[in-house]
């Protein structure tokens, strides 16, 4: 059974190298490797998004993933639905615009909230860089990200970005996620929004 070894790699390496162990198996399991529990999360979370089983084995200080990747495996088929607009919303600041602080806040609080007003909503909304504080504890924004969220946006906060900013353990809406799926929500854009 292959072992692949992805400590001490910071992210998005443990799920691209994950990503390429998985399409040079055929079927069959091998295990994965990690030092973190970002790490750990963010190649679960891209090993199920594949259909494939994932088990998490807590040894010490480290995470052993066990992958089961079966021959009847299907590429997973999009929906038409999902086809007609994929929005990705891409903020990179908790300010809307460049200038006073003051009214970058009130600029980034009204912008959400006409975003949650209109009927078409993002199907994601990607924090990173201090954008991220957006989506912790104390962010005068966060219930409205929370009905955003409960309307079936997707929200993706950088695991990288949070850590920095020391507010993982703060993030109250959204995801914790990592530059492999952002560049991919990125690339998979039929529209996409910076503001």
């Amino acid at each position: 059974m292959p072992v692949i070894d992805c400590r001490g790699l910071a992210c998005p390496q443990p799920v691209v190298t994950t990503k390429q162990a998985l399409d040079q198996l055929k079927e069959g399991e091998m295990i994965v490797i990690v030092d973190n529990a970002s790490s750990c999360n963010n190649v679960e979370r891209f090993v199920r998004s594949q259909g494939y089983s994932a088990e998490i084995e807590e040894k010490g200080q480290e995470f052993h993933i066990h992958i089961r990747k079966s021959g009847a495996h299907e590429e997973k088929k999009v929906e038409p639905e999902e086809k007609i607009k994929k929005t990705v919303v891409y903020i990179n600041s908790h300010l809307l615009g460049v200038g006073d602080e003051a009214l970058g806040t009130v600029l980034m609080r009204s912008f959400l909230k006409t975003l949650m007003d209109l009927e078409k909503k993002p199907s994601r909304l990607i924090l990173i860089n201090s954008g991220v504080r957006l989506a912790s504890e104390g962010s005068e924004v966060l219930e409205t990200l929370k009905k955003l969220s409960e309307e079936g946006t997707e929200i993706l906060a950088c695991g990288t970005c949070l850590d920095f900013y020391r507010l993982k353990e703060k993030l109250r809406v959204g995801t914790v996620s990592n530059m492999y799926d952002i560049t991919q929500s990125l690339l998979e854009a039929e529209r996409l929004i910076r503001p």
